[in-house]
């Protein structure tokens, strides 16, 4: 395994932070993909240029396609015509799908990802998929990620031609956000490069208030350490 190439997904936040760590702790030339999707929260992409360096990715792209166009989530519609949920309580944060649910977002992402890997003649994707504290996305389901692998290996050139197995790897899929945390420091994660928030400032700063930032704040509070990111009522 060592020294091979791995793609992967790097939104700039602070799970696919920790997953690109985690590739590199396992022996993996990464190479980081992040998408510019039309998410309002765009400062994101910048972290994760940030974060791809300071993790000694060999390469970093960023590739551009508008899912504005398909709509029916918060996180790409104008804040005028659908808001980010704000102030949800844990209980509520955990029960049924989000306003801020991008449709199939993690289908296309890793689709782009499947495509960049072929390219590199890489066979392992990694995802910072979570099932326990998340949003009740679908698409971070590991009965999802199972079968997107399948379609992986039955959809590609090299795959067919017999060249290699894409493996998606989804190291944080049985993770609390407080173990991913200290799995991240132990990694030397600076996660004062990240940013989690739905709803950040004209200055970047975090709102505190949406399910992300709730989640992330609940994880930095079991363990015990002060979240380094800033928050706009610090």
């Amino acid at each position: 395994m060592k020294d091979s190439t791995a793609v992967v997904l790097l939104s700039g936040g602070l799970d696919s932070a920790t997953t690109l760590a985690i590739a590199r702790a396992q022996g993996f030339q990464a190479a980081t993909l992040s998408v510019d999707y039309g998410q309002r929260h765009r400062r994101e992409l910048e972290c994760a240029r940030q974060v791809s360096l300071a993790l000694g990715a060999f390469r970093h792209t960023v590739i551009a396609i508008d899912l504005r166009a398909v709509g029916g989530s918060a996180l790409t519609a104008d804040e005028s015509s659908l808001a980010v949920p704000k102030d949800r309580s844990h209980e509520e944060i955990g029960q049924g799908i989000p306003i801020t649910y991008v449709p199939a977002r993690n289908t296309v992402l890793l689709g782009l990802a499947l495509s960049y890997a072929e390219t590199l003649s890489a066979f392992d994707i990694f995802i910072g998929a979570n099932a326990i504290d998340y949003s009740g996305y679908p698409d971070c389901r590991p009965e999802f990620l199972r079968q997107f692998e399948r379609l992986a290996n039955l959809a590609t050139k090299t795959a067919v031609e017999g060249q290699g197995t894409f493996r998606i790897h989804a190291p944080l899929l049985q993770k609390t956000k407080a173990d991913i945390i200290r799995e991240g420091m132990r990694l030397g994660v600076d996660y004062g490069l990240t940013l989690s928030c739905y709803d950040p400032d004209h200055e970047g700063r975090a709102c505190g208030r949406c399910d992300s930032c709730r989640l992330r704040l609940k994880g930095f509070q079991e363990t015990g350490v002060r979240d380094p990111v800033k928050y706009r009522k610090d």
